[in-house]
């Protein structure tokens, strides 16, 4: 699916590219964050309805078994910067200790910042 991107305020570039938590112009290098949903993406919230976005720390409701491993995300773990992706798994992030690793919002829970 092509995702429409606006163009660079700076350069009006239309080779924009989305990075983790901002929009990247390649042209002039120019960074800016993204305001609003993304053309053709969906909504993604936590466990109790909140709605969750690129950068936001959460923490984990239910202790999680690892697939292929002994190893268990604890209950209250707290989980920052986190990527929405599209997918079974809505979230992408790095645990200290495990590693890169993808979440189900469904088991998160926003933290107020």
């Amino acid at each position: 699916m092509i995702e429409s991107l606006p163009p660079c305020p700076e350069c009006r570039s239309t080779y924009t590219y989305e990075g983790e938590t901002l929009l990247n112009c390649p042209e002039c290098g120019h960074e800016w964050p993204l305001t609003g949903p993304v053309e053709g993406r969906t909504e993604v919230r936590d466990s109790v309805g909140n709605l969750l976005a690129d950068g936001d720390t959460v923490t984990v409701i239910k202790d999680l078994k690892l697939k292929g491993s002994s190893g268990v995300i604890k209950v209250g773990t707290k989980v920052r910067s986190i990527r929405l992706v599209d997918g079974d798994h809505d979230i992408d992030c790095r645990i200290p200790g495990i590693g890169a690793i993808g979440l189900k919002s469904q088991f998160v829970k926003k933290v107020a910042d």
